[in-house]
């Protein structure tokens, strides 16, 4: 089996491993697709479960997506292959084998595959994240935000096309699952509220 296809199928079955299923059984004995926001990811874990349980889902999920892009280099193939690999990890995780196809959004897991192939850009993304996300509290608009500068960041400091490129396909990938955060941005002000937020208590 070429290496390319395996690191494939290795991106995929890693993927799958539904994290915050298997500990919201393990903790509660819940589904943690039927709670919450219904997202099997670490935000909603740590809301429905507990902080501790969110904090090691998210972390693991970061793990997957790290985990594969380095297994992928590991094996000497193309650029290509490694960003394929890359991208199987992201669908394995929102389209789990192993959890009736019903998965998350892949944040964390897209997180931990450009921590890898571009840390600075990564790194970048994530203050860029928290920003509006602890002015906030909105998560999927945090995500949003963060996650459509990343080709840019991606630009600067990788100057690679094809870095960009594949950021830019990731970005619409998480755009479409992650359709919530986009609602909030347009509809509910988010922008407003994390430009705001700072001068209305200092008002108060």
């Amino acid at each position: 089996m070429p290496l390319g296809i395996l690191s494939i199928i290795i991106g995929y079955l890693l993927g799958s491993i539904p994290t915050a299923y298997i500990v919201s059984r393990i903790r509660k004995g819940i589904d943690i697709r039927n709670v919450g926001s219904r997202n099997m990811g670490g935000a909603n874990v740590m809301r429905e479960i507990g902080t501790h349980e969110g904090v090691f889902v998210g972390l693991f999920d970061i793990a997957k997506g790290a985990g594969v892009i380095l297994i992928a280099q590991a094996l000497n193939i193309s650029e290509l292959w490694v960003f394929g690999a890359g991208f199987a990890v992201l669908v394995g995780h929102n389209f789990p084998v192993f959890a009736g196809f019903r998965g998350g959004r892949g944040s964390a897991t897209v997180i931990g595959i450009f921590l890898v192939l571009t840390p600075l850009s990564m790194l970048v993304t994530l203050v860029i994240i928290a920003i509006p996300f602890f002015t906030t509290r909105k998560f999927g608009a945090a995500i949003f935000i963060g996650f459509a500068l990343l080709p840019l960041f991606a630009w600067l400091f990788e100057g690679s096309l094809a870095l960009v490129r594949y950021a830019l396909a990731i970005d619409v990938f998480m755009l479409i699952r992650n359709l919530s955060g986009i609602r909030q941005v347009l509809s509910k002000g988010v922008m407003k509220d994390m430009i705001y937020d700072r001068h209305r208590k200092k008002v108060k």
